[in-house]
């Protein structure tokens, strides 16, 4: 099988994970076969729910677990015998894991200290990294001393002090609250833009990875579901787990009876006849799954304005500030949810009988599903 690449083709790789394995017991593969190239200088995100092999992944690439079979290169050099310590990454965990005893100071010095450098070099080195992360008068404090959020800022400078050129990152901001995770992924970004080292990233958290990422690897169930771009990732999912995973979505399914190019006409189940894009490989007669973004739907289209206009229910309405989330029964399913502005939301009542329309190119026919 020949390694995943996406949109990253004109970069030299960085990371290569050659045909890697990973099984505990010798029977069950939680990674399976995995080719993945990762570009120098790329920020990487590896996504996907607990158990799929994201994280396995990234700790065979930080020497701490051996992978079964395969082989993983580091700037074009097999890594697989190379001890942790050797491998010259720099990594960050959730619990931060820096020394209680030491100040922060000390923290960053510690890995400068194991390399031998000089005690000049290291005070400056130190100095550069607090600058980076705008914490230059913490450093006598011990890390009891610090906030969650300057505690994950010291790890993450901690990790680059010594100049990796690949850091990886297992969910950094996970034990952080809501405001200050999403300060911190706007500010790892920016380090990363600032030094342009390569950065794997793992996460759970599909906004993380879409607000940080130049590519996202979607993991399920030891495999990579589809490698791209955040935008791309969230537009065209390629079947109907990305779709599911990445965001909010509407599922119908149903049975092709026509095909004209892209376009492919679809009878769904107890409901109307549309027309969606063609993503799934078979043709006439073949069940497929509709996926159609909430924020793609309007309601109540004008007369003539989209080729696709169904019939529909409104169910439950819940204000959101800036829309309102409209949950209706269209097509056989009382799960089908729009988003609307709330100017509009506010006009509408639980029992209204109205239609919902798109465009075939923003509803995507996507798994081959058994008859």
């Amino acid at each position: 099988m020949s390694p995943v690449r996406g949109e990253r083709q004109g970069r030299a790789s960085s990371v290569r994970f050659q045909n890697v394995q990973k099984s505990y017991d010798g029977e069950i593969l939680v990674v399976k076969d995995l080719n993945l190239d990762i570009a120098s200088g790329e920020f990487l995100t590896m996504l996907g729910p607990s158990g799929s092999g994201k994280t396995t992944a990234l700790m065979m690439l930080a020497g701490f677990e051996p992978a079964t079979h395969g082989e993983i290169f580091v700037n074009d050099s097999p890594i697989n015998n190379v001890p942790p310590h050797k491998r010259g990454v720099g990594m960050v965990f959730q619990n931060y894991a820096l020394f209680p005893h030491m100040s922060v100071a000390e923290n960053l010095a510690f890995p400068l200290k194991v390399r031998k450098l000089g005690r000049g070099d290291i005070e400056a080195r130190v100095a550069r990294a607090l600058a980076m992360v705008k914490m230059e008068s913490f450093g006598g404090r011990r890390p009891v001393q610090l906030s969650g959020g300057q505690q994950q800022r010291i790890a993450v400078a901690r990790a680059l002090v010594f100049e990796p050129t690949l850091v990886l990152m297992d969910e950094p901001l996970g034990a952080l609250d809501k405001q200050l995770r999403e300060q911190m992924q706007y500010e790892i970004k920016h380090i990363h833009e600032n030094l342009g080292v390569t950065v794997v990233y793992v996460t759970h958290d599909q906004t993380e990875a879409l607000t940080m990422s130049d590519r996202i690897a979607v993991f399920n169930d030891g495999r990579i579901q589809q490698l791209s771009t955040p935008d791309r990732l969230y537009e065209k999912p390629e079947n109907s787990f990305v779709a599911q995973f990445i965001g909010e979505n509407n599922r119908l399914s149903g049975a092709i009876t026509e095909v004209a190019d892209a376009i492919c006409t679809v009878s769904v189940d107890g409901g109307p006849t549309v027309k969606a894009t063609k993503v799934v490989p078979g043709g006439r007669g073949t069940r497929t799954t509709l996926s159609i973004r909430p924020e793609r739907i309007e309601l109540a289209p004008a007369k003539g304005a989209l080729p696709v206009v169904i019939p529909g229910r409104v169910e439950e309405l819940i204000y959101l500030g800036d829309h309102v989330r409209v949950r209706m029964s269209v097509a056989g399913t009382d799960a089908f949810v729009v988003k609307v502005p709330n100017r509009v939301g506010r006009t509408l009542e639980p029992g209204h009988e109205t239609t919902v329309g798109w465009d075939p190119e923003d509803c995507r026919a996507l798994d081959e599903i058994a008859a």
